[in-house]
């Protein structure tokens, strides 16, 4: 059997629970995070080496927002660069489990990298809106300000949120992750609009630039109001001991 086969059979066979998580998640991008890391396996990458290269696709696709006037050639280009990137994401956690090697520092690194992204995602769209949108109203610089903060109030709090579920149960002498429930089809769907997978391909609409305007408001509206619901359910869950 090949490294890759034995890779992608062992993936196949430990995959996380898919509770939580969108269907573009679940289907698409854990998937193809599997296909990764099984090359990683076999040409032998570690994990942290997975993270830097998939922030190297990620940190491309910032820069061609920022840079490259809104056009279909620029949309595909960001586009492959940002859902590579995001791919690479989940490869790094999954080469992790396969090879045993995850640690803290990985996990540290991991997050940095997803933070950074959405600080700089963010930034950029707000650089491209000064630069190339000739916005009549310039209100609308605020829209990625308002997305950024709602973006990483999302990623901290539920990031927080775990670590401090964990940190509880080993208190509480109960140890180890909690026992998952059964995915929902519906949370799944649910969850889609603020999947990094469905803001990734907000951008193959980047080069018409008033569609992409209002889909972007569109998706800034989501998040602002699951960032309310998310901040309210983890203030909840915490405030029950050992849950």
């Amino acid at each position: 059997m090949s490294q890759f086969g034995y890779a992608i059979r062992q993936l196949s066979a430990a995959q996380k629970s898919a509770k939580g998580v969108s269907l573009y998640s679940r289907y698409v991008n854990r998937p193809a995070g599997r296909v990764l890391a099984a090359v990683g396996y076999s040409i032998k990458l570690t994990p942290n080496q997975v993270t830097i290269i998939s922030g190297v696709f990620t940190f491309a696709g910032v820069v061609m927002i920022a840079v490259l006037r809104p056009s279909p050639a620029a949309a595909v280009a960001i586009f492959a660069a940002l859902v590579l990137g995001f791919a690479l994401d989940s490869a790094d956690g999954q080469l992790a489990r396969l090879t045993g090697t995850g640690s803290a520092a990985g996990e540290w690194l991991d997050h940095v990298v997803d933070c950074a992204k959405m600080l700089a995602l963010h930034m950029a769209v707000l650089v491209s809106f000064y630069r190339h949108f000739g916005l009549s109203d310039p209100r609308y610089l605020f829209v990625p300000v308002a997305f950024q903060f709602a973006a990483v109030m999302v990623f901290f709090g539920g990031i927080l949120t775990e670590q401090l579920k964990r940190a509880d149960r080993l208190r509480s002498g109960a140890g180890g992750p909690a026992p998952a429930a059964p995915a929902s089809t519906l949370r799944s769907v649910a969850l889609l609009p603020v999947d990094y997978g469905v803001f990734c391909a907000l951008f193959l609409v980047f080069g018409s630039r008033d569609v992409f305007l209002v889909l972007y408001c569109c998706l800034l509206v989501a998040h602002l109001l699951f960032m309310v619901a998310f901040l309210v359910k983890w203030y909840r869950e915490l405030s029950v001991p050992g849950r």
